[in-house]
């Protein structure tokens, strides 16, 4: 059944039509938030107020975030989480992912959703079950532990200094089988002739590895570490389920994206959140360009 011509889309026209969905969604939910955000950060405002509540105070709330030694602590906890977790994470995804690629062949989709699980499992369900595994007196961790080497029970999620190694293990649990699904994808596109050459010339695995291997990902490594950079600084869900959203014992587990949302949420301070989000996205852009800079390709003059 055709419709009539009054009622049909100009070629011109239709396009724009079909994209309206996606524009009006992201006007709304994307572009309005980051702008408001941004607005916010000049002002101070309680939101029970209401708008009309809202006091223009300039670069105040800027100022107060530099000089708020619990936002300094935040932003120290997030990069020791960042390096923690995110450089064992390629370390360990690189061999991994070469590994997978050059021993199996039939069983190799089994493996690698094996070990991609983890990244699309609930984060809830994941903070609720290494809640138990880290538990003091019950958990897993340290009965293995107890059992093993003899060790005294570790307070995991108590202990001011336990709790960033106990939030860099499941993040690295979580995280490093999505990074080996990059690899593998990468390592797919490398050919075979590259190998077999090198074969024929007396190179063995190590030497091919190195040679071969590894520069063919470095575009990959590169858009790898940047994702891991980029999620490190961001981190949320993980410590903010554990800790209860408290941070944990000396707030040793508060990273900057909780401590912007309790000083929205639980202090009502929209303004100085607003600031130190725009303050925790230029430190993403600082260390995005700096990783751009460390993968760039060297000249011969440079």
């Amino acid at each position: 059944m055709k419709l009539p011509s009054s009622l049909r889309l100009s070629p011109r026209i239709t396009p724009y039509v079909l994209l309206s969905p996606f524009v009006v969604l992201f006007l709304v939910f994307g572009l309005f938030p980051l702008g408001f955000s941004l607005y916010l950060a000049f002002q101070s405002w309680e939101p029970t107020s209401g708008l009309d509540a809202m006091q223009f105070v300039a670069l105040d709330n800027f100022a107060f975030a530099l000089q708020d030694e619990w936002f300094w602590k935040s932003l120290k906890n997030t990069a020791w989480l960042a390096v923690a977790s995110g450089v064992p994470q390629h370390l360990v995804a690189i061999p991994l992912a070469v590994f997978i690629h050059t021993s199996f062949k039939r069983l190799r989709n089994g493996v690698v959703g094996a070990y991609f699980l983890p990244y699309i499992t609930s984060t809830v369900a994941i903070a609720i079950m290494f809640s138990s595994l880290f538990s003091k007196d019950f958990g897993l961790v340290n009965l293995g532990l107890g059992t093993l080497f003899g060790a005294e029970p570790i307070d995991w999620l108590g202990a001011p200094e336990n709790i960033k190694p106990a939030i860099a293990m499941i993040v690295f649990w979580r995280y490093v089988g999505f990074n080996v699904v990059l690899y593998l994808a990468a390592l797919q596109t490398i050919p075979k002739d590259l190998y077999e050459a090198a074969a024929m010339d007396g190179a063995g695995r190590l030497q091919q590895f190195w040679r071969i291997t590894l520069p063919s990902l470095k575009p990959m490594i590169f858009f790898g570490v940047t994702l891991s950079v980029i999620g490190g600084l961001q981190i949320f869900e993980e410590p903010f389920i554990l800790t209860g959203g408290r941070g944990g014992s000396d707030q040793s587990g508060m990273t900057t994206a909780i401590y912007l949302y309790r000083m929205a949420f639980d202090f009502n301070d929209f303004g100085a959140a607003s600031a130190m989000s725009w303050l925790l996205f230029f430190v993403v852009v600082v260390l995005t360009w700096l990783t751009n800079l460390a993968f760039k390709p060297r000249t011969a003059g440079g």
